[in-house]
């Protein structure tokens, strides 16, 4: 039976997380099955080819990044690259792609991505979540509802890395434990909406100040995005967040009231189970002493921190949570990516 040609793929915004994603597709079984064909960024294809080959924060690229007629050679196989600031810069149909993976998170609503269909988009698979639930066709956190996707849709997001983080992890202890209310406080890397010195880079004031020498709060819409993908915890859940100086590695720290009676050893054992079972491939656990960098270029949702498990009492738990904040959510792009063709390719045979 010959082999089906791989599914072509597009990126918008070549970026830290669009980088992340044509690396972990370089690394991932999907990668029979999906191929870059085309990348839009405004950088230039030299800086593009050399971000691709050394990156700070993941290491060398493995595979082998040339420069050839214009695009870009990816262990020999040709990717075109554009430099269009506007979706309808790009003839997208011309490129013959079945999914753009929208990187750049300048787009969010409806209208807005709107003119990547009408110019020859055939679907969108988003890198951050829609300004709101009806700005996208369906949200999907990987390993919670991708079996909702039908194939029909051409607007999805995979949420952010934060939502990819806790939601399995809120998920499991409201079925294992009941959850009556949630804090989640996210320790965030510092983000490219940050300058590295003081500057007017921003409306909130906050994220005017040097991204490297001080913590800063900042907003957040992860209680929104938790409710969006678990909406039984609709009122229960409230999130800040806090910018650090580091580059890559987040956690979330996560206080729980329980409905029924837990133990920080109850817990553990659980959560354990979890990552050794059903949830292996997206939530991990370690009980050893860790700081984050030992999660750098760690392709789960999310590690829980088995050290830090804290109880109050029998009904109040305290969780810390690591998660690299580019690679795991790139994979759990890279996931949705292949689970959602799988489902519009069996619903064009039907």
């Amino acid at each position: 039976m010959p082999q089906k040609s791989p599914l072509r793929l597009a990126i918008n915004g070549y970026g830290r997380i669009g980088r992340c994603f044509l690396r972990a597709l370089m690394e991932a079984p999907a990668a029979h099955r999906l191929q870059v064909t085309a990348i839009n960024e405004p950088a230039n294809l030299g800086s593009m080819a050399y971000l691709t080959r050394f990156d700070s924060t993941h290491g060398r690229f493995a595979g082998q990044v040339e420069i050839g007629d214009g695009r870009l050679l990816i262990d020999g196989r040709a990717i075109a690259v554009s430099h269009a600031r506007e979706p309808e810069a790009v003839d997208w149909r011309a490129l013959g792609i079945d999914l753009l993976v929208e990187c750049s998170g300048v787009y969010g609503r409806r209208d807005e991505l709107q003119r990547f269909l009408d110019a020859g988009c055939p679907r969108l698979l988003l890198s951050h979540p829609g300004h709101s639930g009806d700005d996208v066709d369906a949200t999907i956190v990987a390993g919670i509802n991708e079996a909702s996707l039908t194939g029909r849709e051409r607007l999805v997001s995979a949420a952010s890395c934060t939502t990819n983080a806790v939601v399995p992890l809120l998920a499991l202890l409201d079925r294992e434990v009941g959850i009556e209310q949630a804090l989640l406080t996210t320790l965030h890397s510092a983000m490219n909406d940050q300058p590295l010195i003081d500057g007017y880079h921003h409306d909130d004031l906050r994220r005017t100040r040097s991204a490297m020498q001080s913590i800063i709060p900042v907003s957040t819409g992860l209680a929104r995005g938790v409710e969006r993908l678990l909406p039984q915890l609709a009122g229960r859940v409230q999130a800040k967040a806090i910018r650090v100086p580091t580059l890559n590695v987040s956690a979330i720290d996560l206080t729980i009231a329980t409905a029924r009676p837990v133990s920080a050893h109850s817990l553990n054992a659980l959560l354990a189970e979890a990552a050794a079972g059903p949830l292996k491939k997206r939530i991990a656990y370690s009980a050893e002493a860790h700081a984050s960098i030992d999660f750098n270029h760690d392709p789960h949702s999310a590690i829980v921190d088995g050290s830090q498990t804290r109880t109050a009492g029998t009904h109040l738990v305290n969780l810390f949570v690591w998660f690299d904040n580019e690679w795991g959510f790139a994979n759990r792009m890279l996931e949705v990516a292949d689970y959602w063709s799988q489902r519009w390719t069996q619903e064009s045979t039907h």
